[in-house]
């Protein structure tokens, strides 16, 4: 394993080219120097009539209508605070294998299935039994789906918080022609709960992509109803068009939208109480954080409802972010903790991540969960995250100012793309070598 990690690695530093969800290491020859820092505008905006990045976006309609209604965040049983402890994995499937993994998720509709994302453009469906044996398509994009950048492809998958009522669920993936974002709805056949319409799809938003890397690619839905859609900085190397720090592009940001009253023409709101809503015009208003490089995976503690995110560094660090809204994460004046450039460099006004780690422990972090499952107590409420590169898996416990207890618990040495969670808050680990793996039990 070590060996097909090194080779790699070689083959990056070649072509500098980057590997999902790896995009860090680019050259710093090249790189612009930031500009000073800006402190986060708290001013609201709203965004009304077309967007000048890109035209391809398509506004928010003007009034915010009635929000989905969803589920109140879990209340917590009392559970036994224990230490963390290292941990072992072990095959969760091991009658199946999938090419290029990058998301395990479930509907909340007591199906007890789970749907896997494929890089590709499929998404496949099965029970969770550990002797499961095979996988059906649930959907298959591939022809809409451009994946030809190592970062580009089917990236994203979230269920409406009413899935069991009106069978929709929202996709995020790359198209080509021209380079771009697509976030869209779907919705399930009404004659195989296990098959989607390919037919059905309501595209809602679109957002032009300079460059085939840092696309990000979550959406997930919020205890709030709303759906939370991840944007990179547009790629290249050091974000070269500034969009970390511009809050007039959607790219570099956590967005924040109502999908609930999607109409024939794919028209979604920015809800009012978000950061940039109502204002001058000159932040869009969809915006919920910004300053963030390339966001691979974030969630939602299912109990108390915070945000977490991981962001993929550059060329020294690797950030794990609790997600605030209007806070600005940073890129491209920081990289983690320090300043990107050591000149002009204002950390003013700029959130720090909550943890960091350098290339000691691997070149490019995989978002995880806060672990809410019963196999393993001592991971209860700790977050866990992962490193692509190196294999490592760590687990943090934050008492909402500070980190209180943090540990590596695996070492693994796969390329763990992505992580993954089911109805009962188990957390699965999803590798590009095919298997999907659980940890051990107590």
């Amino acid at each position: 394993m070590t060996g097909l990690i090194m080779l790699w690695l070689a083959f990056f530093l070649a072509a500098v080219t980057v590997l999902l969800p790896a995009a860090c290491g680019e050259g710093v020859a090249e790189l612009p120097t930031p500009a000073a820092a800006l402190s986060p505008t708290v001013t609201p905006a709203p965004v009304v009539g077309p967007a000048s990045q890109p035209a391809l976006t398509p506004s928010p309609t003007a009034a915010a209508p009635t929000p989905t209604p969803a589920a109140a965040v879990d209340t917590p049983e009392p559970v036994e605070a224990r230490p963390l402890a290292p941990v072992e994995l072990e095959p969760a499937f091991p009658g199946l294998e999938f090419d290029r993994m990058v998301l395990l998720t479930y509907p909340d509709d007591g199906s007890g299935r789970l749907f896997v994302v494929l890089q590709p453009g499929r998404i496949v469906v099965f029970d969770n039994d550990p002797g499961v044996e095979s996988a059906e398509t649930f959907l298959d994009i591939r022809e809409r789906v451009n994946d030809s950048g190592n970062e580009e492809g089917l990236l994203g998958l979230a269920f409406d918080p009413a899935f069991a009522e009106n069978g929709h669920f929202y996709v995020n993936y790359t198209a080509s022609g021209p380079r771009r974002t697509v976030v869209s709805r779907f919705s399930v056949s009404a004659e195989d709960p296990d098959r989607a319409d390919p037919d059905s799809e309501l595209v809602f938003l679109e957002v032009a992509q300079p460059y085939r890397n840092h696309n990000g690619g979550h959406v997930a839905f919020g205890p709030d109803g709303m759906l939370y859609v991840g944007l990179g900085d547009g790629g290249s190397s050091g974000d070269p068009r500034g969009n970390g720090q511009d809050t007039s592009t959607l790219l570099g940001s956590i967005l924040r939208i109502d999908v609930s009253a999607l109409d024939e023409t794919g028209g979604y709101a920015a809800p009012p109480d978000n950061p940039f809503a109502g204002g001058d015009g000159t932040a869009r208003g969809e915006i919920w954080a910004y300053g963030l490089r390339n966001p691979w995976r974030f969630s939602f503690d299912r109990h108390t409802g915070d945000l977490w995110a991981a962001d993929v560094g550059q060329n020294r660090y690797e950030e794990v972010d609790i997600i605030r809204p209007g806070r600005n994460y940073g890129w491209n004046l920081m990289e983690g903790s320090k300043c990107f450039r050591p000149t002009n460099c204002d950390t003013r006004g700029l959130e720090m991540p909550v943890a960091e780690y350098g290339r000691d422990g691997g070149c490019s972090v995989t978002g995880g969960y806060v672990y809410r499952g019963s196999r393993q107590p001592a991971l209860y409420g700790a977050y866990l995250y992962a490193d692509f590169c190196s294999g490592k898996i760590w687990a943090l416990r934050h008492d909402g100012a500070a980190v209180t207890e943090q540990m590596l618990i695996a070492d693994t040495g796969l390329s763990i793309s992505s992580f993954g969670e089911d109805e009962s808050g188990e957390v699965y680990v999803l590798t590009f070598e095919g298997a999907v793996y659980r940890f051990g039990g107590r």
